[in-house]
């Protein structure tokens, strides 16, 4: 017997219960997300009923869809209820939106279920509020999308018009904006007045956590160490009381260093170093004059110590705040090779912090003392509590070793160790949920996966508010069931699911593209419980290898390593930090000090949560990285039945030299085979594959191919002369004959550029220096200028 139900679902959405052959029911809650844009065409979802489609058809009225559910044979029950109603808020006027739309769009990806309905809203930099679709959130920067808004968005006449809609559509706010008016109260206060539930600290508490310069005030009335600093208004930039500041604090008025940044601004927007008390003035006005901030804080450059950075949950019950500290990451800064020496003046900036670079590498937890983790955890559980923060919070500081430059009156304050002083610099009420980011860094590390540390901080602000009160929410029923299911993932799945391996990283200069791309892959299968993935790094080594031949790279790639890796290593910036996060982690002290801290974060966080109704338990297992040689990975993927999904950009990835491996054990892959990789990996293959289809329209361009020694040793005049009149062409196009990602590509317009790219060939450079040549191409601004030994033309 078929039973369909039909629903506009234009306000409620409804709980399906269906009883299987078997007596066991199975819930599934649906919605219309706010503000549908129109659909041509019906679209189908996957559903939890085990397989069975959901058909989303559009109806004839734009901004409305109806949901028409058909399960065959077994009876469907409606239920009284819906979905809790999150409203997700990024954007924001600071330098800060890219990295919250980032945010939003991880969050959106962990959240998103039967029981958890998204609606999405944006404010621009103008403050203007916009509710969008959740499609625009997965555009790379607001900038793509900020100049569509007017035609494919609904922008509210005001923020206040904004506030009561919220009020209206949504159960609980979820502001995911970053800096000013995310972090400094001014969402909260907005939401405040209209009495809309939301995640996170309240409005007053927000703007003295914000304020650098406040926060180290009540910081130090707390009773905790600080950073002695100075505060520079707009209109009042004091020299005399700075001069007498920096004597205090026996810094050289000349050449003393110092930190300069703004008291509201986060993720190190606007920070500097001055030198002496004249270019500590300068760089206070320039912070002033670009309108980042009004008022600037100097500091003491802490020197010789290793900052840190430590997440907080709160765990209690309503309003008895409970925080928890997980495992704290210890951020060093790496310097390499002769040419990169350490800065005098470095420090954790905007691009170390986003970016991937090997300038910076994370240690999760950190390599410091017993003592001085337990203090970093105490200190910020206790300023979390006294601060009156709430659900979550990042706060950031420094270890200084006993041996490091002392603070002035640190007798008696909150700080102090044996092995040295611990200083809180930073409080960060929304940290970044970029998939990466230190939030899933350091849940990871104590059980929790993406989905569950998100759902705990959501479900734990509902408690504030009697209206979400879980026990009187049809969610929280299905909710229990949900989260019994997905702790069934932290068991290994059986043996009936299909494996697959997911194998990202490699030595070519798109090696931090495959890691973004494997873990965005990775993340999104194993939600589905049908299949078991396993994230699998293919080792960098010291050489890149785009360059070899066919036949040296079938040798090597059977050198070649591939570590298995947990939930946790994964979570990084680029492929040499997972590498090195395995290696730390399987060193038997570091190991032992990781489970150890790791079993008593997760105690802690079970005595508070093990009181909550909806939470059933860590979802993440402890496991160890494991290293295989290539060829042994193989057999391995074959003896399990994997399929392998290949994420591996450019190098043995694209050019069908691991297609081929695999193809001789008979392993499944993704992708192309071997000799379509091969062919659509070297450029001229490519055109001379494609010639024959120019009488179909195909064309390709014209080209001429130079070994690297030709140009490294022939005279450049008369190859420059050759190619424009071969080419017919006085701008020239030059590349690598097998890279991808635009690796190596530059625009050439003179003789004289065609010798500043072989002298960079020449001298192995990384990277060619802005304006480099008469007029550079995108790409060498932005993507590392590599090595082949065959250029192509284009």
């Amino acid at each position: 017997m078929a039973s369909t139900y039909r629903s506009p679902l234009t306000g409620h959405g409804s709980v399906f219960t269906r009883r299987s052959a078997t007596g066991v029911r199975k819930t599934c809650l649906w919605q219309k997300p706010f503000n549908a844009p129109l659909e041509i065409a019906p679209l189908k979802l996957f559903s939890p009923w085990n397989g069975r489609s959901v058909v989303r058809t559009p109806r004839s009225t734009p901004g409305t869809v109806e949901d028409q559910v058909v399960v065959e044979g077994e009876e469907v029950e409606v239920v009284e209820g819906r979905p809790l109603r999150v409203g997700l808020v990024c954007g924001g006027p600071s330098e800060e939106r890219g990295i919250s739309l980032n945010s939003a769009r991880s969050v959106l990806d962990h959240i998103q279920g039967s029981d958890l309905h998204v609606s999405c809203y944006y404010i621009d930099c103008h403050l203007n509020a916009y509710a969008i679709s959740s499609a625009q959130l997965y555009s790379n920067t607001p900038a793509d999308f900020d100049f569509k808004l007017e035609s494919l968005a609904h922008k509210f006449k005001s923020l206040s018009e904004f506030a009561e809609h919220l009020a209206n559509s949504v159960d609980i706010v979820f502001p995911v904006i970053h800096g000013r008016f995310g972090e400094d109260g001014g969402i909260q206060e907005l939401l405040e007045k209209a009495s809309v539930p939301f995640v996170g600290t309240p409005s007053n508490e927000c703007r003295v956590a914000f304020d650098k310069h406040n926060a180290s005030l009540e910081l130090k009335r707390q009773g905790f160490i600080t950073v002695p600093s100075f505060l520079v208004q707009k209109h009042n930039v004091d020299k005399v009381e700075l001069l007498k500041w920096f004597t205090s604090n026996q810094l050289d008025k000349d050449l003393g260093r110092v930190i300069v940044k703004p008291t509201k601004a986060g993720s190190s927007i606007g920070v500097t170093v001055a030198y002496g008390i004249d270019d500590c003035i300068e760089k206070a006005k320039d912070i002033i004059s670009k309108g980042i901030d009004d008022k600037v804080l100097i500091e003491m450059f802490l020197d010789g110590g290793s900052e840190f950075t430590a997440i907080v949950l709160d765990v209690g019950l309503g309003s008895d705040s409970t925080p928890i500290v997980l495992l704290p990451t210890e951020v060093e800064l790496q310097f390499f090779g002769s040419g990169d020496v350490k800065e005098k003046d470095a420090i954790f900036n905007y691009r170390r912090k986003y970016l991937p670079t090997q300038q910076v590498a994370y240690h999760t937890p950190p390599r410091f003392p017993s003592d001085v983790i337990d203090c970093i955890r105490d200190g910020a559980s206790l300023l979390f509590k006294r601060l009156g923060l709430q659900d979550f919070a990042r706060i950031d500081g420094w270890f200084l070793p006993s041996h490091a430059l002392p603070l002035k009156d640190k007798d008696n304050m909150f700080g102090n160790t044996r092995s040295g002083t611990i200083v809180f610099t930073d409080i960060n009420l929304i940290s970044g949920m970029e998939q990466t980011s230190f939030l899933f860094q350091q849940a990871s590390k104590v059980g929790f996966s993406h989905s569950s540390i998100l759902r705990t901080i959501i479900h734990h602000a509902c408690l504030r508010f009697p209206s979400l009160n879980p026990h009187n929410n049809a969610w929280n029923a299905l909710l229990r069931g949900l989260q019994s299911a997905h702790l069934a993932n932290a068991i290994p799945k059986s043996s009936g699911v299909q494996k697959v391996f997911v194998i990202l990283g490699g030595d070519t200069s798109e090696r931090q593209v495959s890691l973004m791309s494997g873990t965005n892959v990775w993340l999104n299968l194993q939600s589905f419980d049908e299949l078991d993935v396993t994230p699998c790094l293919l080792a960098p080594t010291n050489g890149y290898s785009s360059s070899l031949h066919a036949n040296e790279k079938q040798h090597d790639a059977h050198s070649k390593t591939v570590w298995s890796l947990p939930y946790s290593l994964v979570l990084r910036h680029t492929t040499e930090e997972v590498l090195a996060a395995c290696i730390e982690a399987i060193e038997p002290v570091r190991a032992a000090l990781t489970s150890r801290l790791r079993n008593q974060v997760m105690l802690e966080l079970m005595g508070g949560l093990k009181r909550h109704g909806w939470f059933s338990g860590f979802d993440i297992l402890d496991e160890q990285p494991v290293k295989f040689l290539l060829e042994d990975w193989i057999k391995n993927a074959k003896e399990v039945q994997a399929i392998v999904f290949i994420a591996v950009h450019g190098g043995i990835g694209e050019d069908g030299t691991l297609q081929s491996l695999l193809d001789a054990a008979g392993v499944p892959y993704t992708g192309p085979g071997a000799m379509a990789s091969k062919t659509c990996m070297e450029k001229v293959s490519t055109s001379l594959a494609l010639s024959h289809l120019t009488n179909m329209g195909v064309l390709t361009i014209p080209k001429d191919v130079r070994s690297k020694e030709e140009l490294l040793k022939g005279h450049l005049h008369d190859i420059w002369h050759d190619l424009i009149t071969k080419l017919k062409s006085e701008t020239l196009c030059v590349k690598p004959a097998r890279d991808g990602c635009s690796t190596g590509v530059a625009r050439l317009c003179s003789k004289d550029d065609l010798e500043v790219y072989a002298n960079a060939l020449q001298n192995c450079i990384l990277r060619l220096p802005a304006n480099s040549l008469s007029k550079v191409c995108f790409s060498l601004s932005s993507v590392p200028f590599l090595i082949s030994s065959r250029l192509a033309r284009f």
